[in-house]
């Protein structure tokens, strides 16, 4: 039973990141503009252009723009405690690498099984979603899909969704072929639904009404969370999950060229520059018409917009969306190749998933393994089975890496960091706090769904990750 909770040096998870045998070793390209690109590649996808409305509608008005400022603040605790690790082991894995030097074997296993709910079914969700705005995007241009091939086989008409399987098969090649390529194709994207986040705070800045910023914050109505400074609270946790993505950063460190100086920096500079842009761009949508006509609108910032006449802006308002979402899955199918690529390192899976690709320098039978999972997700379930089960395996590992700061400052306070938490251990505390706090407010069925496949995942480890584990060998 010891064995479950033997930990790895710092100096052991550094000598063993130079790659050895079959595993390779990957290839160092990314800076710290790439990681910041792949940061905000990850965060900003359509949870911008649909939470803003459903916050501000339901819950704080126009004061949404604090509701994001509390959300980022809230991510901040998590995203220094990633920073910290990241400079002080900078190798691929995140949290499921962070947990072994912290808590041992068998929590580390836990982290990178819990990590699949986070990048596996995050990727196969936005792809449903990105198949979903294709569709529209097309009938922009006159050209209809059939239901039958834009749905999965649960849903009405629905026989098998092509767009979806169609996305994580390209992205899942492009990944094969090189970080390098990988990270110019996610600057693409991210400058394209940057310009168009821009254009809409630009061009609706001057339709702004200061009558609709009027009360700034509306009265409460007698409930929780309906307005009022509780209803900023609301609207905060109901944004929080539109800053969800940073931490894919740290997945990364092993192909990064400094990692120590530009880990941190990536991370979060990301989170500080999608702070800026959400909230102008709410206060922007919250100028243009007033909160309430945003209620049950599906597009609210296309409705915003239909003040000013540009009609054009629909599409283009389509277009970042789907640029957005690609960028979204790209950044998660490469963190879960490279959790899954760790994971193997160790021996806790089979050697199939380290096995680095002669020119590519990338884990291409992972990515090949995952691109077969996650198209067959994306394919045949419905995005309503596979939503908060993304969130709930996200705010697990935020919290364990918290805790697992608060550890490592007691257990080896000599280790070189480039970059420090502050206030520890007040600060990571209130980061595992606020993860906690928001998964307990998650349906009970997401509790139910995460106790099932950590089920799956204590098998799976115990009839051969603990036999295979290198550390105990």
């Amino acid at each position: 039973m010891s064995n479950l909770w033997k930990t790895k040096s710092i100096e052991q998870l550094a000598t063993e990141s130079k790659g050895r045998g079959n595993d390779g070793e990957l290839k160092k390209v990314l800076t710290t503009r790439s990681l910041i690109a792949l940061g905000i590649g990850g965060i900003i996808g359509a949870g911008l252009f649909s939470l803003t409305g459903i916050a501000a509608a339901e819950h704080a008005g126009p004061a949404v723009m604090l509701s994001f400022v509390i959300a980022a603040v809230a991510c901040l605790f998590s995203a220094l405690c990633y920073a910290e690790f990241a400079s002080m082991i900078p190798v691929a894995g995140s949290a499921y690498t962070y947990s072994y030097a912290t808590f041992g074997e068998f929590m580390a296993w836990i982290i990178g099984w819990d990590l699949v709910l986070e990048y596996a079914l995050g990727a196969a969700t936005v792809g449903v979603s990105w198949s979903q705005y294709l569709a529209k995007l097309l009938l922009q241009f006159g050209l209809t899909l059939p239901d039958a091939l834009v749905r999965s086989p649960f849903e009405p008409g629905g026989i098998i969704n092509l767009p979806a399987i169609f996305i994580v098969c390209a992205i899942s090649l492009v990944l094969i072929r090189g970080t390098r390529g990988s990270s110019r194709l996610n600057n693409i994207l991210v400058v394209l639904k940057i310009a168009v986040v821009f254009t809409f705070i630009i061009l609706g800045w001057s339709f702004i009404d200061p009558a609709n910023h009027v009360p700034f914050i509306p009265e409460n109505r007698g409930e929780f969370g309906h307005f009022g400074l509780s209803g900023i609270a609301m609207g905060a946790a109901v944004v929080f999950f539109a800053f969800l993505g940073f931490d894919a950063v740290s997945t990364a460190a092993q192909e990064t060229i400094n990692p120590r100086k530009s880990m941190p920096r990536g991370i979060i500079g990301a989170l500080l520059v999608c702070t800026v842009l959400y909230v102008l761009f709410a206060y922007v949508m919250t100028g243009m018409l007033p909160h309430e006509e945003f209620i049950g609108d599906a597009s609210p910032v296309a409705k915003a917009f239909s003040v000013t006449g540009y009609a054009s802006i629909e599409t283009l308002l389509i277009l970042a969306i789907v640029c957005g979402y690609t960028s979204v899955i790209l950044v998660m199918l490469l963190a879960q190749s490279r959790v899954f690529y760790s994971m193997s390192r160790d021996g806790l899976l089979p050697g199939f998933f380290s096995d680095i690709h002669a020119r590519f320098k990338t884990p291409w039978k992972t990515n090949i393994f995952f691109m077969i999972f996650i198209a067959i997700l994306a394919g045949l379930v419905p995005i309503s089975d596979l939503g908060h089960m993304v969130s709930m395996g996200t705010l697990l590992a935020f919290a364990l890496v918290s805790i697992g700061i608060i550890i490592l400052r007691k257990q080896r306070p000599d280790i070189p960091r480039k970059f420090k938490t502050p206030l520890v251990p007040y600060l990571p505390a209130l980061g595992a706090l606020v993860s906690l706090a928001l998964m307990y407010s998650l349906p009970i069925i997401s509790w139910y769904r995460l106790i099932i496949w950590m089920a799956i995942g204590l098998v799976i480890y115990f009839a051969y990750g603990r036999a295979h584990s290198r550390l105990n060998r």
